[in-house]
């Protein structure tokens, strides 16, 4: 016989749900049977059809089946939506969170192995007795084997918690010997202070001699490389003068150039014709503004 991997328990759930569901796909398969007997009988009482005739039956057939396979989906739906719901009520109230994955919904070969395991079950069942005709419930959560669940849950928390303690104990021994290793190495690093401390009185002299030697070589070269950059710095404020003299000297001679230039175009004929239709024109605009001030209106 095929199995789910379920305990014998949730196999007899599955096994009932499965019963339930194949009472109601042959409920409804006779339904849709039932319109097509029911269209033979009542439409297909003459010996030809007209393309319209035919038409209008195929529609109307087709209306019927849509409405019956539709109606049984949505039903189906429904009716794993409550299973699911009994389901994570139980987990709910022993505080379980229950996880599910659609994906495996459309996994071939679980479909394949479901589909086997129907076969299994009800292919022989009419020599099958049924056992219990009673609708089954789900048991009460106080009664059954929620006790044993409970006193499993209860016993997996004592052994977590004996685990911890032992941890902890664990953890303690390292703490203290880490604060014992703290303290040596305190105690070293006094004693080794102690030692440096002794060791620096006997080389202070000597040090501060070299120190102050240093000290002196580092002023003498800083003195230099100051007297460096200041005849620097005059070499260079001299240059900018120079450069600033040099370039007012060259804008006056462009300002000397320009004017030259200047002056050297008034000089030039197409200058003077230029200058000559100028004041024509400007006579002709006054001539004409005094004719047009005789035509206007006055106020």
């Amino acid at each position: 016989m095929a199995e789910l991997g379920l305990n014998e328990h949730h196999q007899n759930e599955v096994i009932n749900y499965m019963r339930f569901a194949r009472s109601k796909r042959g409920l409804r398969l006779k339904t849709v049977d039932s319109c097509f007997q029911d269209l033979k009988e009542s439409r297909l009482v003459e010996e030809t059809f007209t393309i319209d005739e035919v038409s209008e039956v195929l529609n109307g057939l087709q209306a019927v089946v849509h409405s019956e396979v539709e109606s049984e989906l949505i039903n189906t739906a429904y009716t794993n939506v409550l299973l699911l719901r009994q389901l994570f009520s139980q987990a709910e109230k022993w505080y379980l969170k229950l996880q599910t994955d659609i994906s495996e919904l459309e996994n071939r070969e679980l479909l394949e192995q479901v589909a086997e395991f129907e076969k299994a079950e009800f292919t022989s069942s009419n020599k099958k007795p049924i056992i219990d005709n009673i609708k089954p419930k789900l048991a009460p959560l106080n009664e059954g084997g929620t006790a044993e669940l409970l006193n499993k849950e209860i016993l997996r928390l004592q052994e977590e918690n004996e685990k911890l303690k032992s941890r902890l104990k664990t953890l303690e021994t390292q703490a203290t010997n880490a604060l014992d290793e703290k303290s040596k190495l305190e105690r070293a690093l006094q004693d080794l202070q102690l030692d440096q401390g002794t060791q620096k009185d006997f080389i202070k002299t000597q040090d501060l001699s070299d120190l102050e030697n240093t000290v002196a070589a580092l002023k003498s070269e800083f003195q230099k490389t100051l007297n460096d950059q200041t005849e620097n710095q005059k070499s260079l404020e001299e240059n900018l003068a120079t450069a600033r003299h040099d370039l007012l000297r060259v804008q006056e001679q462009l300002s000397m150039a320009e004017k030259e230039l200047e002056k050297k175009f008034q000089q030039t004929a197409a200058y003077r014709n230029m200058k000559e239709i100028l004041t024509k024109k400007n006579d002709q605009i006054k001539d004409l503004r005094k004719r047009l001030a005789k035509y206007e209106p006055e106020d």
